[in-house]
């Protein structure tokens, strides 16, 4: 058997037999970007909707800006952070750089933008159809945002999904402010980069085909709610 193949089959006996260093690297990816996602759909989600309904100079430049920033580098996104956290930066007393929360605060600022700009896009095309029956019916402005969130729950999940699809896989912005560190800060898109130069090419690959494994997942995940969506319309 090749080297590759070789590799190949250990990174499979490491999956099915729980490897504990794999176990730890998935269980804290997992958790930084599903903190990440809870916090950037609790901004997002919000601030999409306000944008979508709410008339006001300058918003056109808001939603520029939003659309803009979906494709903002996470390298950048995490040099900011990191400026931010460092000791002689405003948050640098509360030590937060090269821990796991570092990481958090740099994927939420990667995935509020797709959040808000998909947001805003669903929540305008809903606001063109039920919004004027929501004013006529006397609903205040938080109660139109909140039914427009709801009758557009099956879009946003998608959209929810996709925020986190960007963080499970961002490695640029989380090793810059996470450093990773073995048993603290190591993700798995970090310890694929670190294995893959050291050699490791057993766990790099586990860690690699359970990635995929996510990112299909997520995939298949949305397009389910898509599915229940259109049979619900």
């Amino acid at each position: 058997m090749s080297e590759l193949g070789q590799a190949f089959v250990t990174a499979l006996r490491l999956i099915v037999e729980l490897d504990p260093d794999l176990a730890e690297i998935v269980l804290l990816s997992l958790q930084v970007s599903g903190s990440a996602l809870l916090l950037a759909a609790a901004i997002g989600l919000p601030v999409g909707a306000v944008v979508a309904i709410l008339r006001f100079p300058g918003r056109r430049a808001v939603i520029v800006a939003l659309n803009a920033a979906m494709g903002l580098p996470p390298v950048v996104v995490g040099l900011l952070v990191y400026l931010l956290l460092s000791r002689s930066g405003p948050l640098g007393p509360l030590g937060l750089l090269f821990t796991p929360t570092a990481m958090v605060i740099a994927q939420t600022l990667l995935i509020v933008p797709i959040i808000a700009a998909l947001t805003r896009q669903a929540v305008e095309d809903l606001s063109d159809e039920i919004d004027e029956q929501l004013r006529s019916l006397g609903a205040s402005f938080g109660q139109r945002i909140a039914t427009l969130l709801f009758e557009g729950r099956f879009t946003l999940v998608t959209t929810l999904l996709a925020g986190y699809g960007r963080a499970l896989g961002e490695v640029g912005a989380v090793i810059i402010v996470g450093g990773n560190i073995g048993h603290v800060t190591r993700v798995m898109t970090t310890a694929i980069a670190l294995e893959t130069n050291r050699g490791d090419l057993p766990l790099a690959l586990g860690l690699g085909i359970l990635l995929v494994g996510l990112a299909l997942t997520i995939n298949g995940l949305a397009q389910g709610v898509q599915e229940v969506a259109r049979r619900a319309a």
